[in-house]
């Protein structure tokens, strides 16, 4: 596996976070007709929150992000996007293992959802993860703590 960090988010990072959600959901928002080049970064914009917000980085240099927001009866996993160059080396998964075992420890429920149809889902089964609910675009899931 590649040597990786992560480091806590700040808000000069929110546009290459931003350019990194466009080009990593562009294929699921394209085939769902969802794709909107200036939305899908606003929506990002809008939504970051550098406090609650990790910064991936690869040899030293940026490779994705994930937020663990805190909310009333679970933690929400957002925002979890590693560039696709570095997709199937175990970065992911790692990442979110050590997220997970965070959520464990302080007895959490996780929450995410993911667009429908995602490779990103299988990630998310593999870690626990189970169907809560679902519409035509977004997969909703729930981990709760073991």
């Amino acid at each position: 596996m590649t040597n990786w960090e992560v480091r806590p988010a700040s808000t000069t990072d929110v546009e290459v976070v931003a350019e990194l959600r466009a080009t990593v959901l562009r294929a699921d928002l394209e085939r769902l007709g969802r794709y909107d080049e200036q939305r899908v970064r606003q929506r990002l914009r809008d939504g970051f929150t550098p406090a609650h917000t990790w910064v991936i980085e690869v040899d030293g240099v940026f490779a994705g992000c994930v937020s663990l927001r805190p909310a009333e009866d679970a933690h929400w996993l957002e925002h979890f996007y590693l560039a696709p160059h570095l997709h199937g080396r175990g970065i992911g998964a790692a990442v979110l293992s050590r997220l997970l075992r965070k959520c464990d420890r302080d007895g959490s429920l996780v929450r995410l959802n993911v667009l429908q149809g995602s490779p990103a889902r299988r990630l998310y089964e593999r870690h626990g993860f189970t169907l809560e609910a679902e519409d035509p675009v977004d997969v909703f899931m729930v981990r709760k703590p073991t």
